[in-house]
């Protein structure tokens, strides 16, 4: 009598799980705004989630060269990027080992670009990200600081 219960149990276990979890799926996804019950299959992906998602599509590329006083690629400079009237560094990056770096950025505003590297005075330079354009290239010639022999 005993062993009966417990196969009930059990046989009434399997039999409402997949019910109940099928039900959740359904209502979770009835839940998400601007949907309807069974407009969408429970195991796709909504809309609205790709809506929230940042594309770089629209980015303008800033890319360029740093060269040191012998037009010589200069590696590991330090690059740094802000928007024009901030304080604040938002991105940066060091030049590779041919000098070369690539950063993107939002369109929309003006930045600027400041480099440094040891030994050399420090160069910054305006991009103008407002006119559309989809990549601006920079070319810094770093100058060495007054009194380095280099």
């Amino acid at each position: 009598m005993h062993r009966k219960r417990w196969i009930i149990v059990l046989a009434s276990a399997f039999l409402i799980t997949p019910i109940s979890i099928i039900a959740c799926v359904r209502l979770s996804a009835s839940q998400e705004p601007g949907t309807s019950q069974g407009s969408q299959p429970a195991n796709t992906e909504s809309s609205s989630t790709h809506k929230s998602k940042y594309r770089h599509a629209n980015d303008l590329l800033i890319r360029g060269t740093v060269f040191d006083n012998r037009a010589l690629s200069l590696r590991g400079a330090m690059l740094r990027i802000r928007r024009a009237g901030e304080k604040k560094n938002r991105w940066e990056t060091q030049a590779n080992s041919r000098g070369e770096f690539a950063i993107r950025v939002p369109q929309g505003s003006d930045y600027e670009v400041s480099v440094e590297a040891k030994g050399f005075a420090k160069q910054s330079h305006e991009i103008n990200a407002k006119n559309g354009n989809a990549e601006e290239k920079v070319i810094f010639h770093m100058e060495p600081v007054t009194g380095d022999k280099r």
